[in-house]
């Protein structure tokens, strides 16, 4: 037997990165879909155990605005469909960024029930932020203006009819 060589693991590696960028992709796709569905068409079965005080009181008061839950819900449809589309992933993984932290946020203080569900959300998405982290480099460059963009200024061409 042959040892693999160079080209064949990189395939390989290049093949199970495409593979979690793609099972990423769709699950956060779908959890953010349904969910957020389900915020406007209330289908899922709702939770048999007690939920905390605190937890029922934040929920409360996300309903109690008026505008937010709503908001929130239509972001996660949105946000869920770019991504089984596969397009925008790069902003929809922004746009997503603090719904997941404030989910994780939820379960840590207030509902430590469900915190195997966030720290998976949290883990899928910053995996998939890691592998489209050459889209966000651009957001983290010191320089802005003009000297941030590093393309070739094209030579002036004179309007036809317009004397200077």
């Amino acid at each position: 037997m042959h040892a693999p060589t160079a080209a064949y693991r990189l395939d390989i590696r290049t093949a199970l990165h495409l593979s979690f960028r793609t099972f990423a992709r769709v699950a956060l796709g779908l959890i953010f879909v349904v969910c957020g569905l389900n915020g406007f068409l209330d289908f899922l079965p709702h939770p048999a155990a007690p939920i905390p005080e605190g937890a029922l009181a934040f929920a409360g008061a996300l309903m109690g605005s008026g505008y937010f839950f709503p908001l929130l819900k239509g972001t996660e449809v949105l946000a869920g469909v770019l991504l089984l589309s596969n397009r925008l992933v790069p902003l929809a993984l922004v746009i997503l960024a603090p719904v997941i932290i404030n989910i994780f946020a939820f379960h840590a203080f207030l509902a430590p029930a469900g915190i195997s569900l966030a720290v998976i959300l949290l883990l899928l998405e910053a995996g998939l932020a890691w592998s489209h982290r050459a889209a966000y480099r651009p957001l983290f460059s010191l320089q802005t203006g003009a000297r941030a963009v590093q393309t070739p200024v094209p030579a002036r061409v004179p309007c036809p009819g317009v004397s200077r």
